[in-house]
């Protein structure tokens, strides 16, 4: 993206925790991350609610939009609306196949602007937590929580293609790398073997970053 000039600067502005949880009996790894944005409460609350918005920064998205509706992104996540606290809280299910996880975005005012917090909740799968760790989840939601933030401040949309293409280009590589290792330290931090966290954070930097090979069909 032309405005992302220090990638390093911008993926630290993100504070990444992973937390060990459980629901129903179910052992669940929680990714969570935490980014202020220079905005008051209600401007960040209408960017992550309403339909018309949110495609500037992230994906079209379908449906009924409040508490009990479905909703679906397109050619991405559907799910169930299960809270709506405007402006402070939203919580869906996050719904991909038949998998199912839960994600939570919690909005708090800060002296310069406002705090999110997003808490993403899914069962644990040991075979993908321990080729990809945290990052494989982690990773998508920095490079989104970066559109939203240069949507913010610019009130102009993000280009879908230049989203999707930036990964690739030096600034995304180095951006993907910086979180993604930062994510492998925050699941050490919560009990994983640190070189096994590495080792994982490694393969999703190449998953993220590695440019698709083109398809021979003219």
């Amino acid at each position: 993206m032309a405005l992302v000039t220090d990638p390093v600067a911008l993926a630290g502005l993100v504070v990444r925790e992973v937390r060990s949880g459980s629901r129903d009996d179910m052992p669940t790894r929680i990714v969570v991350t935490r980014r202020g944005y220079a905005t008051d409460q209600g401007d960040l609350w209408d960017a992550l609610t309403d339909a018309e918005r949110i495609p500037r920064w992230f994906l079209p998205v379908s449906g009924d939009l409040k508490v009990g509706g479905r909703y679906q992104f397109e050619g991405n996540a559907g799910g169930v609306v299960e809270r709506c606290e405007q402006p402070h809280r939203i919580g869906v299910t996050w719904e991909m196949r038949s998998q199912i996880s839960w994600l939570e975005i919690t909005l708090t005012p800060v002296a310069d602007g406002t705090m999110l917090e997003l808490a993403h909740e899914a069962p644990v799968d040991p075979e993908f937590w321990t080729r990809f760790g945290p990052g494989a989840v982690g990773v998508g939601w920095d490079l989104s929580l970066m559109g939203l933030g240069v949507h913010l401040s610019t009130a102009a949309p993000v280009d879908p293609m230049e989203g999707l293409a930036f990964p690739t280009t030096p600034e995304g590589i180095a951006f993907v790398r910086t979180a993604a290792l930062d994510w492998a330290e925050a699941a050490a931090a919560d009990g994983d073997d640190p070189a096994d966290a590495r080792a994982a954070a490694e393969r999703t930097i190449a998953f993220y970053t590695i440019e698709p090979e083109e398809s021979s069909e003219s």
